[in-house]
């Protein structure tokens, strides 16, 4: 017997997936699969419509010189997600669990959902940052400081993230007031 097959007759023999999961009770795999595989099916339909729509307004409204660039965008802003952005909320979400297991999941999503929003303002400021520095010929169409307005933008989004997360640790560490008792003695 190999080492894999006695991993595969263990996991079985215990009740226990190979996958590690229990297995889900008998009667409900059917219906739920057949549910789960209709809504996957209405869910990745709905998602070719948008796409082939999006398409068809982007070659209908944008000039064909310029499409390079569109695609040059939307490729840097997948790198930028899933290079940068992705690691970055994985890693902080992992270090916070790590962190003497006193954060809480309200605590981590707070964070992680800090980051989110402020890698969201960045993708949509940098570009006007970048445009900003090639001084475009009238003055009013950039008109603001856009990377002083990021820095205050990021600076407020820190200290409400930080109140929000130490508010969510108090609450999460005060006790549970009991019930009374009501059996009657």
């Amino acid at each position: 017997m190999t080492r894999a097959d006695a991993n595969t007759t263990g996991a079985r023999a215990s009740g226990v997936g190979i996958s590690g999961l229990n297995p889900p009770p008998a009667g409900i795999t059917a219906s739920t699969s057949r549910r789960m595989r209709s809504i996957r099916l209405v869910l990745v339909a709905i998602g070719v419509l948008l796409l082939a729509w999006g398409a068809f307004v982007m070659f209908d409204s944008v000039r064909l010189t310029r499409i390079p660039g569109v695609a040059l965008w939307v490729g840097a802003a997948i790198v930028l997600h899933d290079a940068i952005l992705a690691p970055i909320v994985f890693a902080l979400g992992f270090a916070l669990r790590r962190v003497g297991r006193r954060a809480t999941g309200t605590v981590i999503a707070i964070v992680q959902s800090g980051i989110v929003v402020g890698s969201i303002v960045s993708l949509v400021a940098v570009p006007t940052i970048v445009a900003k520095n090639f001084a475009p010929a009238n003055p009013t169409v950039l008109p603001l400081d856009y990377a002083l307005n990021l820095g205050i933008f990021w600076l407020v989004l820190a200290l409400v993230t930080v109140g929000l997360s130490v508010g969510a640790f108090l609450r999460w560490r005060q006790p549970v007031p009991a019930l009374p008792d009501d059996s009657g003695r």
